[in-house]
């Protein structure tokens, strides 16, 4: 196992207290959360400002994040992949259930899906990746049209809700209201709405800002819907949703 360079551990043990700090941290608590000597902390302190990653308050002695983080993380986020960092945890999530699991994004009033891992079953939804479907009729694109402002969501269904099947919601006040479940809960379902005879359940994908840019969904035939309860269903695809959060750069 490699070696760890002390100093550098205890700089980014200071730097990461930051992350949580939102109106800054003085010096002696500093201190007080990593029980370092003083002389170690205004060390790290001083050497973290002088390079851009501290800025200090000098009115009240406090210290902030500084501009070299915020131009690491932009150069981070600009490299990231959603499709293959999607896949990976698409492919865990899949491993877990052994059913369909999507990632998607929003194109306009579809849903666009960006990675997808089939399941392994001979019964199985069929899709394929970079298909588009209406987001009304998926949990996927549910879980998406939810956490948009209202404003954005009434254009984008401005006009009119397509209809897959006989169960595809058609009146949009029945929608709306099921989005602000949706919102509430961060939990999507869908029951035939856009393939007869299979159940989805999605979660949001939120990025490094809280922003939500994805969803991922399971999706599973009714034959097999019933081999775990619904909140089972939903604990899978929310813990697969937060973990492509973080992937994201999301806390």
């Amino acid at each position: 196992m490699a070696r760890l360079t002390p100093a550098l551990v205890r700089g980014l043990d200071v730097l990461e207290l930051f992350m949580d700090a939102r109106h800054g941290l003085t010096a002696p608590e500093v201190v007080q959360r990593t029980e370092l000597p003083r002389t170690t902390v205004h060390e790290l302190l001083v050497t973290l400002t002088e390079r851009g990653y501290l800025r200090r308050d000098e009115r009240t002695n406090t210290y902030h994040l500084g501009l070299s983080v915020f131009r690491l993380g932009n150069a981070f986020a600009e490299r990231l992949d959603l499709r293959a960092v999607g896949l990976r945890v698409a492919e865990s999530v899949g491993a877990k259930c052994d059913e369909t699991v999507h990632v998607g994004i929003l194109d306009g009033a579809d849903v666009a899906y960006v990675c997808k891992v089939d399941s392994t079953q001979s019964v199985r939804m069929v899709s394929r990746m970079g298909g588009h479907v209406p987001a009304s009729c998926t949990a996927v694109g549910k879980a998406l049209l939810a956490h948009l402002p209202d404003s954005e969501r009434k254009r984008l269904l401005r006009g009119g809700l397509a209809k897959l099947t006989p169960r595809s919601i058609s009146e949009p006040h029945v929608l709306a209201n099921q989005l602000d479940e949706i919102r509430a809960s961060g939990i999507a379902f869908e029951s035939g709405e856009s393939n007869p005879d299979v159940t989805c359940v999605a979660a949001p994908v939120r990025d490094h800002t809280g922003t939500v840019v994805a969803a991922l969904s399971i999706s599973v035939p009714d034959m097999r819907w019933s081999q775990r309860a619904p909140a089972e269903w939903a604990g899978l695809a929310a813990e697969g949703a937060a973990s492509l959060s973080s992937e994201l750069g999301y806390r």
